[in-house]
């Protein structure tokens, strides 16, 4: 017979109780809309490919996006939030990072100077795919978001994380994250689609000074911390 300090100190772990499991994922799945509706570069992406294309090319920036901030997600989740933080990795996805968004800048702002043409819906939905993709892996926020994973956990209240808390965390924020691609997609087919040639010029060409801000931001943020030459 086990005498009763050792059963106390051999404490089997009680699966996560129902209220606290709900309560993590709402929380998650609250964070995951505010990370998403925030906008930039992908928003204003989204609204570039969906005012010729409509709907689809829309939902194909954000579905990429999504790709994107999953793979961030699980690189944190699995425990390598040091390796997200070396400047070995900040430097160059920010650089990349920059520079994508200095091309969207002066893509965006071509564009504006030329009259819309017929497109293949499928190859304007795989373009948008992959630029969304390319927009939230060269983010170097999404990089510091999932790196400080741990402090998030820690605002949530949950000081010691264990992997069900990942999963449940995990699972609320692509929750999340999947509602907000189809909404944005809609949204922005709607309020953009279909305006007229005036309105499509001047939305590419605000969408070309954003991404132009964004890519400066960027680049400053990930130079800033550079030791100086000498």
């Amino acid at each position: 017979m086990l005498h009763p300090s050792r059963v106390s100190s051999h404490r089997i772990k009680k699966p996560p109780m129902i209220t606290s499991v709900l309560s993590l994922f709402g929380m998650a799945f609250l964070l995951g809309l505010i990370f998403n509706a925030a906008p930039g570069a992908v928003f204003a992406e989204t609204i570039r490919r969906g005012i010729d294309g409509g709907y689809r090319p829309a939902l194909a920036v954000q579905i990429g996006s999504l790709a994107g901030d999953a793979a961030w997600a699980i690189l944190g989740l699995a425990g390598i939030g040091l390796l997200l933080q070396a400047e070995m990795l900040r430097i160059p996805v920010g650089i990349g990072g920059a520079a994508y968004l200095a091309w969207l800048a002066f893509d965006s702002w071509r564009e504006s100077l030329t009259p819309p043409f017929a497109t293949n819906t499928a190859g304007a939905t795989g373009t948008a795919l992959r630029s969304g993709a390319i927009l939230a892996l060269s983010n170097p926020q999404n990089v510091a978001f999932w790196a400080a994973l741990g402090s998030a956990f820690g605002a949530l209240g949950v000081s010691e994380p264990e992997r069900i808390d990942y999963v449940i965390f995990f699972a609320g924020f692509m929750a999340s994250s999947v509602l907000w691609c189809f909404v944005c997609a809609g949204a922005v087919s709607w309020l953009f689609g279909g305006r007229g040639e005036l309105w499509r010029v001047w939305t590419y060409r605000l969408c070309a000074l954003a991404f132009a801000w964004l890519a400066a931001g960027t680049a400053y943020e990930t130079l800033k911390g550079l030791p100086a030459a000498g």
